[in-house]
């Protein structure tokens, strides 16, 4: 019975649910991550500035931080599937909406559909994250969650695959230096084919999420323990007396803003890097790809790892010394020249596995009946993805800054995110929250 403990506990058993909902974590793992190479796509098609580009981040995690609180509300008055089964709608109508986005030949309709999805993912993470917390024995609750988060990357990687093989390496060759001079009529005609290029696989993911919205509508779903009656007031005061989950969303909010700094701008840091050696940019960004995969695979790889060492490590521990990683690695990315830093940044992912499902669960310990508007606090957390990737956007477009290239530079950004998380580990490690 001992090592069934994830799935059965007092008498029911969470398995098939638990397969179910895990495949939610690589759905919205697949969205994230086909997305962050989306910032220098657009950028190009559009002869853009990276900072304009990265307003596809600020679409993306904004409807995260939008939605949260409104799907808690939502989620507290019917259940955690009907959350699912919402966040399942507007992810594919988010997708779908990149075809009448294509049509308008604007990037205003692009952000549009990008935060109609991001706000199904908010539905889908508010849901899911309690929910596999709740399936099974609390005393395995923050190890259980770090299992299901472990196929986030695994969808994550999916995502930047398709983004590698399927966009990137399809777009027009042309560099964006060549694209500022072309003609309206010849810069609109490669826009298009560029934009119907870029569309197909959003289409091919609705579908996919169409009929997973289906498979889990027609699913018997097990009821977990419903909450009391308290007021969202009260819920809200609860919360923010406690200071180990108020800490805790703010390590979020500077943990997912780190995540996709590092991401996204691997591009832009590999991209000078293999220019610099004589490599064409559309060649110089599929080579940089390839180490953003190797990011995810490392970051996939870890965090098994990490859920099998956290049967003899205390999270908080693990949580303070992965950070103080970060921290070395960051450093190793701004001041290392060549490849030496980008092996920095590809790193930097393995610090990151066990981050978000780590201090979600910490956060959210003990909590009892306010689950659901903890766990709302916490994805509005992942606002830090939209409001600090176009910070480092900002200092990227410099060009070069204290005489050291500006996308080296800019990782200080991360540098001082990682140092905010391995201060609440510690914190946590020691108990004083």
């Amino acid at each position: 019975m001992k090592k069934n403990r994830f799935f059965l506990y007092e008498g029911v058993n969470y398995l098939l649910p638990f397969i179910l909902i895990t495949s939610c974590f690589a759905l919205w793992g697949f969205a994230n991550d086909i997305t962050n190479p989306m910032v220098k796509a657009f950028s190009k098609i559009f002869r853009m500035s990276v900072t304009d580009g990265a307003l596809t981040q600020v679409a993306f995690y904004g409807g995260y931080f939008a939605m949260a609180l409104p799907a808690a509300l939502f989620i507290r008055r019917f259940s955690y599937k009907s959350g699912i089964l919402m966040g399942l709608a507007l992810y594919a109508t988010g997708a779908f909406l990149f075809i009448a986005a294509r049509s308008s030949g604007s990037y205003w309709p692009f952000l549009a559909a990008y935060f109609i999805l991001t706000c199904g993912l908010s539905f889908l993470e508010t849901s899911a994250n309690p929910y596999i917390l709740a399936m099974g024995d609390p005393a395995t609750a923050t190890r259980r969650l770090n299992l299901a988060q472990s196929f986030n990357p695994i969808g994550s990687l999916c995502g930047m695959f398709v983004a590698m093989n399927f966009i990137q390496a399809r777009l027009n060759p042309m560099d964006s230096a060549a694209r500022a001079t072309l003609p309206d009529a010849e810069f609109e005609a490669i826009k298009q084919s560029d934009l119907g290029i870029l569309i197909k696989p959003y289409v091919v993911i609705g579908i996919v999420i169409a009929v997973m919205f289906l498979l889990i509508l027609l699913m018997k779903m097990p009821r977990v323990k419903e909450e009391s009656g308290s007021s969202i007031r009260d819920s809200l005061k609860r919360l923010i007396g406690i200071p180990r989950y108020r800490e805790g969303v703010v390590a979020q909010f500077f943990y997912v803003g780190v995540q996709i700094m590092c991401w996204t701008f691997i591009i832009q840091y590999g991209t000078r890097i293999f220019m610099e050696k004589g490599m064409t940019e559309i060649d110089a960004e599929v080579l940089s790809q390839k180490y953003n995969i190797a990011a995810m695979i490392i970051f996939c790889c870890s965090r098994f790892i990490c859920t099998y060492l956290m049967k003899y490590f205390k999270p908080g521990k693990m949580l303070y010394c992965f950070a103080l990683a970060g921290i070395a690695f960051t450093l190793g990315v701004i001041f290392l020249q060549g490849v030496a830093g980008l092996y920095c940044l590809v790193a930097v992912s393995a610090c990151m596995s066990l981050m978000f499902p780590t201090i979600y669960g910490i956060a959210l310990e003990g909590i009892g009946e306010d689950a659901k508007f903890g766990a709302a606090g916490l994805i509005m957390a992942i606002l830090g993805g939209s409001v600090l990737p176009p910070l480092q956007a900002l200092v990227i477009d410099q060009g070069t800054v204290l005489g050291m290239p500006a996308v080296n530079v800019s990782f200080f950004l991360p540098t001082l995110c990682f140092v905010v998380i391995a201060v609440y580990g510690l914190r946590v490690h020691r108990k004083k929250i």
